[in-house]
């Protein structure tokens, strides 16, 4: 059993590594666009799956990352870590700022909450155009380029945006493994046992928004260094709703939901846009069709189906 693993595991990355050489530089670019929803989209996933907070403001955090990236690369000249790290040290105060009072609520009172702060960054992300750009963005974002090699194609970015997400789909797997992980499930399933066992759910509520806002900026200040431009209409609702839909399709109490979803809601529409005007039509019936008949998921599909066949 464990060398057939190990088979599967060495065929799989034979062909995640070869994929490139053969691919078309559209799929490719495609893939890349798929491991950075996937980073977004996991803080997303993980705060429904484990928390059952619905978070319609990932946009906000997907956007200060960007910016922080761009402002402090072009602006100041200063190296690409500095502004990653500028992007995930402001989306975590913003989130404490904003988590701590809003986590408070429940429902769909905390989702309307989180939707309200997705507007308002939108609006702030347009109105202060001295420090965004507004409508005409910034530009000239230079690549990402460790010890002189630069990230500059499609290719070569797929190479470091893929270890990277299998890097933080395997931390969040230790965490969910860890005593945290333990506490947000004893939340999840049931609040009041929790609480009594001592364990603060408020607390842990803001902790873990605090970390799906980093992974939203750090995402977006990855985003930025690949497209070297970034504007306001990169960050509005309709990218915080394809964050929470590629988590919902992906089935958000599995590790690798996000990712499944990711590839699922950026690959499809470009397949079927060669049918023409109705290729949306067939993307929506597909939506609510994976909705129907996997209700837990892409994710949660294939592991009932491994489950299944290795009870046998």
């Amino acid at each position: 059993m464990a060398s057939r693993r190990l088979l599967l595991w060495g065929a799989f990355l034979l062909l995640w590594a070869a994929l490139p050489l053969v691919a078309s530089r559209h799929l490719v670019d495609l893939l890349v666009f798929a491991g950075l929803y996937s980073i977004a989209g996991l803080g997303v996933a993980f705060l429904l799956g484990q928390c059952g907070i619905v978070n319609l403001a990932q946009s906000v955090f997907y956007g200060i990352g960007a910016y922080a990236a761009a402002w402090f690369c072009v602006h100041k000249g200063l190296p690409s870590p500095v502004g990653m790290a500028a992007g995930m040290t402001v989306s975590a105060l913003v989130a404490v700022g904003v988590g701590w009072p809003v986590l408070r609520l429940s429902g769909h009172f905390l989702a309307l909450a989180t939707l309200a702060l997705g507007i308002i960054g939108q609006v702030l992300f347009l109105e202060w155009d001295w420090l965004t750009g507004g409508t005409l963005g910034i530009g000239g974002i230079p690549r990402i380029a460790p010890f002189g090699f630069a990230f500059d194609t499609p290719q070569r970015f797929y190479y470091l945006i893929w270890p990277v997400t299998a890097v933080l789909l395997w931390l969040h797997h230790n965490l969910l493994e860890s005593r945290t992980g333990l506490a947000l499930r004893a939340m999840r399933d049931s609040p009041e046992a929790a609480a009594v066992l001592g364990v603060d759910l408020h607390r842990l509520k803001v902790q873990m928004f605090v970390l799906s806002a980093m992974l939203g900026s750090f995402a977006g200040s990855l985003f930025a260094h690949y497209v070297t431009f970034v504007s306001v209409d990169s960050f509005s609702i309709d990218t915080a709703i394809r964050f929470l839909l590629l988590a919902v399709l992906g089935g958000v109490y599995t590790v690798w939901g996000p990712l499944l979803g990711a590839l699922f809601i950026t690959i499809l529409p470009q397949w079927l846009s060669r049918l023409g005007d109705i290729h949306a039509f067939v993307f929506a019936a597909a939506l609510v069709a994976a909705v129907i008949l996997l209700p837990e998921g892409f994710g949660g599909a294939i592991r009932n189906l491994w489950r299944a066949r290795t009870a046998k």
